[in-house]
């Protein structure tokens, strides 16, 4: 065998390996998909939030995608400033399923009013929600615990 074979191979043997080893876990793209929402809504980005949402998004509220993508264009029009503080206290995975329970805070400016639209300094909004896995990618598919101020 040449030396040139043998590189291939190795390279061939020790590929999967890598991959799996530098492939992110499901739960570091759940953690990912709500650092990266919470940062669309301070950044006010609709797109982006709702990249989040699954498209059969329904809850308890009756609340669906297109209704949900509504209210945050009213709350982007009618609030400024905002800054979403979140600690994830859970989250239960289940093949394409999944569960992740949070604590939520939201700080948003309306005139010149500063206040908590989510949550408060010493009681945070407690919030689960259900997830599903579209191929690689983790979605919103119902919350529980949602403040309602659209």
């Amino acid at each position: 065998m040449s030396r040139k074979s043998i590189i291939y191979l190795v390279i061939l043997i020790l590929s999967p390996v890598i991959i799996y080893l530098l492939w992110p876990s499901d739960e570091s793209r759940i953690k990912k998909l709500f650092r990266e929402g919470a940062k669309a809504v301070e950044q006010e980005k609709m797109d982006e939030v709702m990249a989040k949402v699954s498209f059969n998004y329904t809850d308890e509220y009756g609340l669906t995608y297109l209704f949900i993508k509504e209210g945050m264009t009213k709350l982007f029009q009618n609030m400024e400033n905002i800054k979403v503080e979140y600690e994830i206290t859970r989250i239960e995975i289940k093949e394409k399923a999944a569960l992740a329970e949070l604590d939520v805070r939201v700080l948003a400016t309306h005139g010149s009013d500063t206040g908590y639209i989510a949550g408060d300094l010493s009681k945070p909004f407690h919030m689960k929600f259900s997830l599903e896995k579209e191929r690689t990618t983790w979605l919103v598919t119902k919350t529980e615990g949602l403040p309602l101020t659209f």
